[in-house]
């Protein structure tokens, strides 16, 4: 079955000038225009094609990757907006709707926000929605700790950021484990932290275990001591603000890195700071 709003494997049956007609397993067939495609196919390949509706309805495939397929989040921006809603790029040649009933903010035109795919039970057609938690769930949760998942940051909240899971779950980073700007609507790789009662995820975007935690960085005072002549005034001593602004990290990790430079005997630790040897 051809399934709108998502890559689809399909077979080339008829190759013509104007393009090509794919089929199914079902025998459903489907019209891909040689404008939509940057390389000739031959007869009887397979080929990954998106299928989306077309500006009159019909269901139309294209080898262009969308910015959101069906069931995903993804930070777009409002193109229009009229009487019947709200109108978003997801890079297609037509719009997506996000319909009254789908805006969970008042929504304004060349603005970003995190918008779902879904598809309308009745009449089949693809909308979007700006109601982020109705399409969120950890009631089953299909992921374990340890896990390295997607991560969409939804908004900031006081113990951190609340962050959307492989666009299915809640989750939220503290704190005290980001050492990166974060904006709504990036989108980045996290690893599970923990699985607390109640399937509450708390999520990590640091590497998990010491070795991963401590390479980038160990990288990371290598470079800040090459860029200061060798010398960097800071040691173990050093009051954590200091590390954060100098460096990005927490006074941990920051002993951990030249822990382990000191042990490879790349720096020697003095009164005035660390040295590069």
């Amino acid at each position: 079955m051809i399934q709108l709003g998502k890559f689809n494997d399909l077979k080339v049956s008829k190759a013509e000038d104007s393009g090509y007609t794919l089929i199914d397993d079902e025998g459903t067939e489907i019209f891909l225009p040689s404008e939509k495609t940057d390389k000739e196919l031959e007869e009887g390949a397979t080929v990954s094609v998106f299928v989306y509706p077309g500006i009159l309805g019909a269901k139309k495939a294209t080898l262009k990757k969308p910015l959101i397929a069906l069931g995903e989040f993804a930070f777009l921006t409002v193109s229009s907006t009229d009487e019947q809603g709200v109108y978003v790029d997801w890079g297609m040649e037509k719009n997506l709707l996000i319909p009254p009933k789908q805006e969970g903010e008042r929504m304004e035109e060349g603005e970003s926000y995190i918008i779902f795919v879904y598809q309308d039970r009745e009449s089949g057609k693809l909308y979007g929605s700006n109601k982020i938690e109705k399409r969120l769930s950890n009631d089953d949760l299909t992921i374990e700790e340890g896990e390295e998942v997607d991560v969409m940051v939804q908004r900031e909240s006081d113990m951190g950021f609340a962050v959307i899971v492989n666009h299915r779950h809640r989750g939220l980073v503290f704190e005290n484990e980001v050492f990166q700007d974060l904006l709504i609507g990036d989108t980045l790789k996290g690893y599970v932290k923990k699985i607390q009662p109640e399937n509450r995820l708390d999520i990590t975007i640091r590497p998990m275990g010491y070795r991963n935690t401590v390479d980038p960085d160990v990288q990371t005072v290598l470079n800040a001591l090459e860029d200061s002549q060798g010398v960097l005034p800071l040691t173990d001593k050093s009051k954590p603000d200091l590390i954060m602004v100098e460096l990005n990290m927490s006074k941990k990790a920051f002993k951990r890195a030249i822990g382990s430079l000191y042990k490879e005997r790349k720096i020697e630790i003095k009164e005035d700071g660390i040295h590069l040897v």
